[in-house]
């Protein structure tokens, strides 16, 4: 059986699918990560691209938003813009974006009440709009390592106050992996091992070796570096 995409349907039961979700992110914005301690920050920037990414390769629908743009947060990352170069992020200036009737139009719109969700900070920009949703009616999964918050506390326990509401933690690898299910569905095959090579640490170069050293296969092709020309002073 096929889903509406032409990909192959998986079952359900409780699970993820790219047929009955959408992926809100929240708030991924330079000065959101500035204040955040609890995790290396380079790592929720992969892991953010990396989600970004499968929810492309999986035809997975997508909401941007942004808080507070011009006045404090800044713009939404470049690298997350480069995977959704022609969507523009829903801007609020509430914190809790399931204030906002925009953002909660969009998500309403997808037809969808499993909401794959990711932001800064987890005690606000997580914690509240999932707290909410979950009393709507919508099945909330938080992926914890695209989160991030001012300290190891305030982190913890917001994951704690949304579990206890009922939302589920997964991660980028784990929702990517929920999405794909079976290595015999050729047709996302090559684009997972390309997020995995490229987002994935150990686990990718582990793919690299195997297929290079053990199946003989060509190396993964990069693009190559070019160092970007002076386009003003700094």
């Amino acid at each position: 059986m096929s889903s509406s995409n032409g990909k192959v349907k998986l079952s359900e039961k409780g699970l993820l699918t790219p047929d009955n979700c959408v992926v809100a992110l929240i708030d991924h914005q330079p000065q959101m990560l500035f204040g955040v301690s609890n995790f290396d920050r380079q790592t929720i920037i992969n892991n953010t691209v990396a989600l970004a990414k499968a929810t492309q390769v999986f035809d997975v629908p997508v909401v941007l938003t942004t808080v507070e743009t011009k006045s404090f947060s800044g713009n939404i990352w470049p690298q997350i813009k480069a995977v959704f170069p022609n969507q523009e992020p829903i801007e609020r200036s509430s914190m809790n974006s399931w204030d906002d009737k925009n953002f909660v139009a969009a998500i309403e719109r997808t037809g969808r009440k499993k909401i794959v969700l990711a932001g800064l900070w987890t005690e606000t920009c997580v914690a509240l709009p999932s707290v909410q949703a979950l009393q709507d009616g919508y099945e909330i999964f938080v992926v914890e390592d695209c989160c991030g918050d001012v300290s190891q506390l305030n982190h913890d326990n917001a994951m704690k106050r949304v579990i206890q509401a009922g939302a589920k933690p997964v991660t980028a690898l784990s929702t990517l992996l929920e999405w794909q299910r079976d290595w015999a569905h050729r047709d996302t095959y090559d684009a997972v091992m390309d997020i995995v090579k490229t987002h994935m640490g150990a686990y990718g170069i582990g793919v690299e070796y195997a297929y290079t050293m053990v199946h003989g296969a060509p190396a993964s092709k990069f693009p190559e570096y070019e160092i970007p020309s002076l386009v003003g002073a700094h």
